[in-house]
């Protein structure tokens, strides 16, 4: 602790590190300017302008040239912000690929970032790209820019015979910020030519230490402004059609979200009766390992404005409305499963944030979801019963984080999961801190935390922490870190642990360029020295050594190389399923390599692969990887990707299963083939067509002989068992998903949306099949095919009272 408290306190007495910043004074405006790409309103004549940006990437201070200048001016009223912003450029130079909303693709794009408090932490971005179409992003230094935000405000992009012309009306609704006479808001302007990937800022920005929000410029000059009435309802209706083995079922939904600002500062959002029907499909795979497979969030309630909640790495979103949390006790001689369900419905969910002006910031966050059962047969009598999977459940997280020095924070974490009846309860309390010196050069973060699970046998506690110390500027950058969980340490209810009983150590070194040479515009290095015990007892399980290499040419093609060697025995306590038992390998290497195409080309494609094996004369395992996806853009409307990886491996070891009080493991061979296509029409910003599918086979065949796992980590075949002692844990496994999706977006934050999706699965112990043999069995399931269409139509309350007030 003595340590820590040195640390920090010599974090805090560093020199301040200044610079001048620009500074720009915006007019309040009678008429609000007409959002239609022109900017001949008699708004824009007096207004002061923002010009003379600079590169910041790839290179550093660079004046912007002549014939590609910027000129942004502002003005404001009761209502919104309005931006209007002369980029000029030659026409031919200016890419302007469609895409769906918060997809860059291949686009020149214009960026306007807004912090009402001023303190370089949160900031609200709003982009236009040359294609008219809109990207939005809210982003913290903690958690980088979190798209899954979407504000509702307009825009509209000109082409013009030298350069585009971009119009911008943001509404107050979109920002949080106090309620004072005179503000004084951080303001930034981006600007990005995809034709060489370069970028340029209005205030410069210095990339070789601290975040972006350290270098906005600042805007002065608004005054009685009042925070508006943040009331906005997105009533929604869906239907859905599902045939599968010849049964049609049908689904039909109405529910809406809200969201209300409580203060100028705190936000509540609310789903009732939650419609997650449309959110796309998971890249399921099959998983050996003893760790639990997971996915992205892909429902857009909990992917926006949850950037609070996702600190200290203890909220996993998918547990909330995922499969149940228990199996039904049966009979196994007389009972069987007939009706398990995947998943559990959620009722509601709410969640209140914001941050004060002086940094503090708030979030409460609850979900409920319903009591949900499995349906038992007695195939004996025929009898048929129910039992309780999973019971109505309550999750909660609560959050206090207070930010300083623009640059740092402190945080309290709360989340538990309550669970009615005799069913396990959970909670989990953390501290953290993430200070970096008002000089931006050294950061020390670390947690410590607490879990807690309530079971039948009684209350079960844990413990983690974690503790870095890092050089975070400059050319070369190095840190040490040490991280640490006890048995019980347990955050599965509502975060992802993978493993517990561990005391790890790690070093890290780096050394990157900030200005381009005649080769490369970036180029790093980044190479690490891990040494990894278990927490109790304090014994050895492995280590690591390894560098990675990245670099950018100046045609914008991407290098990347990568590769880690494990010196020596590697202790595995997972791979066994069973507590005091290790499986020991050594000497693991491999390496890894990818390489990307300019994707500002009509075609470009990427290449990727890589090996593992082990330097071992009493083993022979051979893992190799490989994979392509080229892409085509044949029009600023359409484009298509193919993917293809494919892996295989020999020699593999691994658990099969547990016969009496052995713990069997099998050598293996594994081969798997991805198949994945993606492609979109866009006709404008507002209509799009999108496909997605995916095809993944992967099999498994072991050596018929089996081994049986030593005390001593060692495998020995004495016992002399076959795969036919076991159930034949050969496997076939192969998935098939396919979307089809129009989309239109007829009115600011309305959108209709019809989806097409079908579904194949199948699984068996067929491994010694071919891909094209096993697609035939494969299509020989019954296909599940899915319709279904949903709308959804924003309503601003503050629209509302002002047609009443008109029409008064």
């Amino acid at each position: 602790m003595k340590l820590i408290t040195l640390l920090i306190t010599l974090c805090i007495i560093t020199n301040v590190y200044s610079q001048e910043k620009k500074s720009i004074t915006i007019n309040r405006t009678s008429q609000a300017p007409k959002i239609d790409g022109n900017l001949d309103d008699e708004a824009w004549k007096n207004a002061e302008e923002a010009k003379d940006f600079t590169q910041f990437r790839p290179e550093m201070g660079v004046a912007e040239k002549e014939h590609q200048k910027t000129i942004v001016k502002l003005v404001y009223d009761d209502n919104a912000i309005y931006v209007g912003a002369y980029l000029y450029d030659k026409p031919e130079d200016i890419m302007k690929q469609f895409t769906s909303r918060d997809n860059f693709g291949q686009s020149d794009f214009f960026g306007v970032i807004l912090n009402p408090n001023n303190d370089a932490q949160n900031d609200t971005e709003f982009f236009v790209f040359s294609s008219g179409t809109q990207a939005d992003a809210v982003f913290t230094p903690s958690n980088g820019e979190d798209f899954g935000w979407n504000g509702v405000w307009d825009s509209s992009v000109q082409i013009v015979a030298d350069g585009w012309i971009v119009e911008m009306k943001i509404p107050y609704a979109n920002l949080r910020f106090s309620n004072q006479e005179i503000q004084t808001w951080g303001l930034q302007f981006h600007r990005r030519f995809r034709t060489d990937n370069s970028q340029y800022s209005w205030n410069p920005i210095d990339r070789t230490k601290g975040n972006f929000g350290l270098y906005h410029g600042v805007l002065n000059g608004i005054q009685n402004i009042s925070p508006p009435t943040r009331l906005s309802f997105y009533p929604f209706a869906s239907a859905l059609v599902r045939t599968f083995d010849g049964e049609t079922t049908d689904d039909y939904s109405v529910g809406m979200d809200v969201k209300y600002g409580i203060t100028e500062n705190f936000t509540l959002d609310a789903t009732l009766i939650p419609d997650f029907s449309q959110a796309g499909f998971d890249n399921v795979r099959l998983n050996l390992g003893p760790f639990e497979q997971t996915f992205s969030e892909q429902r857009q309630f909990f992917t926006e404005g949850v950037d609070l909640f996702n600190k200290g790495d203890l909220f996993y979103s998918r547990r909330i409305g995922s499969s149940p949390s228990t199996y039904p006790e049966i009979d196994e001689d007389n009972e069987e499963v007939i009706d398990y369900p995947n998943n559990v419905k959620v009722l509601n969910a709410v969640k209140i944030s914001g941050r004060s002006k002086k940094g503090l910031g708030i979030g409460f966050f609850n979900a409920i979801t319903e009591k949900t059962s499995a349906t038992i047969k007695n195939v004996t009598t025929g009898e048929i019963r129910k039992e309780i999977v999973e019971p109505f459940t309550n999750y909660n997280i609560m959050v206090v984080d207070q930010q300083f020095n623009k640059n740092s924070s402190i945080s309290l974490i709360n989340t538990s999961v309550l669970r009615e009846g005799g069913f396990r309860d959970a909670n989990v309390t953390a501290a953290l801190f993430d200070i970096t010196d008002k000089a931006n050069k050294w950061n020390v973060d670390g947690s410590v935390k607490l879990s807690s699970l309530q079971l039948q046998d009684g209350p079960k506690t844990g413990f983690s922490s974690s503790l870095e110390i890092e050089k975070v500027s400059g050319k070369y950058r190095f840190g040490i870190e040490n991280t640490q969980a006890d048995k019980n340490f347990n955050i599965n209810d509502l975060g992802v642990n993978f493993r517990n009983n561990y005391n790890n150590f790690n070093s890290f070194f780096s050394y990157r360029i900030f200005e381009p040479t005649k080769t490369w515009n970036n180029f790093s290095i980044y190479s690490w020295l891990q040494y990894q015990m278990l927490f109790d007892p304090n014994t050895y399980t492995g280590n690591s050594v390894g560098f990675d290499i990245y670099a950018q040419s100046k045609k914008l093609w991407d290098y990347d190389f990568n590769t880690n060697f494990s010196i020596g025995k590697q202790h595995d306590y997972f791979e066994p399923r069973k507590d005091g038992y290790f499986f020991t390998f050594k000497n693991e290497f491999s390496a890894n390599y990818y390489m990307n195409t300019n994707y500002a080309k009509k075609f470009a494609t990427s290449l990727y692969g890589g090996g593992v094996t082990l330097l071992d004369p009493e083993r022979d395992l051979l893992y190799y990887w490989f994979g392509f996806d080229p892409r085509m853009r044949f029009s600023d409307k359409f484009n298509i990707t193919y993917s293809f990886y494919t892996e295989i491996g020999t020699g593999s070891r691994g658990f099969v299963d547990n016969l009496d009080d052995a713990i069997i493991f099998g050598q293996r061979d594994q081969n798997t083939v991805t198949n994945s296509i993606s492609g979109n029409y866009n006709f404008n910003p507002f209509h799009a067509l999108s496909l997605t599918f995916r095809n993944y086979w992967s099999t498994v065949t072991y050596d018929d002989l089996l081994f049986t796992l030593n005390e001593d980590g060692t495998l020995t075949t004495e016992d002399n068992i076959h795969v036919t002692d076991i159930d034949n844990p050969n496997i076939n496994f192969n998935t098939w998903n396919l979307d089809f999706r129009y989309t239109w977006q007829f009115a600011p934050g309305s959108q209709l949306t019809a989806l097409y999706r079908n579904t194949l699965f199948n699984a068996n112990s067929e491994s010694t099949s071919g891909y094209f043999e096993s697609l035939n069995t494969l299509f020989d399931q019954p296909i599940e095919h899915v319709f279904s269409l949903r709308m959804v139509y924003f309503i601003d309350y503050n629209n509302i009272k002002n047609i009443f007030r008109k029409n008064s």
